[in-house]
């Protein structure tokens, strides 16, 4: 199984084949980001083009992402499917434009994105004349995942509209659990590639360059897509808050709005952290009740820069509690 590479750097030179393009998609916390710096690890001499979208004010994901340099397209924040479409196109077009070669593009989505508007960017424009839809790929949280997931919409949308499933962090489950998930799913999305992953590891070929998408069966759910992108959100009732200081968290102060005064409806949580009692900067994931702190070198000047997605969520009163993080 290959790679599809086009060769030229043009929009006159790719309409034979058009870019191959694969749609990273998966609830909050499930890995994406992790699976999209393991492609970027292993891409070998393929030069990748990312977009990069996030459900909140602060781009977070984009600065914890490896240095792409010039082929970095950040769009503008928001959830992709209700306020990215036309910047999409955009940012498409400026890849397909470049001079110099571009073999694949990779599309991460926000965890509450319902990635049928996105597919329907490149199969449903003009893009499809540029462009060659490769594969939806969504990624599950092997830990978290039960079925009370479907109860989401676009947890549901995500898992049926994905060409490849992708079972991550298996190894923090018993094999019993991902055995009965792998049942579960293809119950629901028969026909599906299912696989499993470890930190997002998975061989390249057996994600790229597939082709496995299913453009008309997308344009057949095109009309459902009108009453989706203004909706969802609503339906599910996901909020983002985010919270950004120059000043320093103390560290005592930080871990006990952690563990005692953080909502539990906070289902998805991401920064970078500024501790008074360290030189070093901190990256904060939290993934369900499920939190890790990473350290390294500051790049830039130092602050505090943190977003929480969940339901319900009181964005004052989360931020005078972070507030009272912070040393004086």
């Amino acid at each position: 199984m290959s790679i599809t590479q086009p060769t030229a750097g043009t929009i006159e030179g790719l309409t034979k084949r058009g870019m191959p393009v694969t749609i990273i998609t998966g609830f909050l916390g499930s890995g994406k980001t992790t699976l999209l710096n393991q492609i970027l690890k292993n891409r070998q001499d393929l030069k990748v083009a990312v977009l990069v979208n996030e459900f909140g004010d602060i781009n977070i994901d984009s600065q914890l992402l490896l240095s792409l340099e010039e082929d970095m397209l950040e769009l503008s924040n928001g959830c992709i499917c209700c306020t990215i479409n036309d910047n999409l196109v955009e940012a498409v077009y400026k890849i397909l434009e470049r001079q110099d070669r571009i073999d694949y593009m990779v599309v991460e989505t926000t965890g509450v994105a319902d990635p049928l508007p996105i597919i329907l960017t490149f199969v449903g424009t003009e893009l499809r004349e540029f462009t060659n839809l490769d594969s939806i790929l969504t990624v599950v949280d092997s830990e978290t995942f039960t079925p009370e997931h479907l109860e989401s919409e676009i947890a549901f949308r995500q898992l049926t509209y994905g060409d490849i499933i992708l079972l991550n962090k298996t190894d923090l489950v018993p094999e019993e659990k991902v055995e009965e998930l792998e049942d579960y799913i293809n119950d629901i999305k028969a026909g599906a590639r299912v696989l499993r992953s470890q930190h997002g590891q998975v061989p390249l070929p057996l994600i790229l360059g597939v082709e496995l998408a299913h453009p008309e069966t997308y344009l057949t759910d095109a009309s459902l897509s009108k009453e989706q992108k203004s909706n969802h959100l609503a339906n599910d009732g996901f909020v983002s808050v985010s919270f950004k200081s120059n000043r320093p968290f103390a560290v005592k102060k930080f871990q006990t709005f952690l563990q005692d005064k953080m909502p539990a409806n906070v289902f998805r949580a991401k920064g970078i952290l500024w501790f008074k009692e360290s030189t070093r900067r901190h990256i904060f994931q939290l993934s369900g009740k499920r939190y890790d702190l990473k350290d390294e070198e500051w790049q830039g000047e130092r602050s505090n820069q943190l977003v929480m997605i969940g339901r319900s969520l009181n964005a004052l009163e989360i931020n005078q509690q972070l507030n009272n993080c912070l040393t004086r």
